[in-house]
């Protein structure tokens, strides 16, 4: 039986999502903390945490939801 997710394209695309979200967040002048599997910011005044291989966001200053196109479009 397997897991509920596939570890093995987890494992693939976990970097490259990374990647691409950290670029996007600090051309927008974000300042990052980030560990393998989660980035986090502050936005005004408030930690944003941003899980890039899930896509899921959450924080107090935006609406939490699922994917970085999303996020970024709050960021303004």
């Amino acid at each position: 039986m397997s897991s509920r997710l596939n570890q093995e394209r987890e494992k693939q695309l976990q970097p490259k999502r990374m990647q691409f979200a950290i670029n996007e967040l600090v051309d927008r002048g974000f300042k990052l903390q980030s560990d393998e599997t989660k980035i986090i910011f502050d936005y005004k005044g408030s930690p944003v945490t941003f899980y890039p291989y899930s896509g899921w966001a959450s924080g107090k200053t935006i609406k939490d939801g699922r994917g970085l196109q999303n996020l970024l479009k709050q960021l303004v």
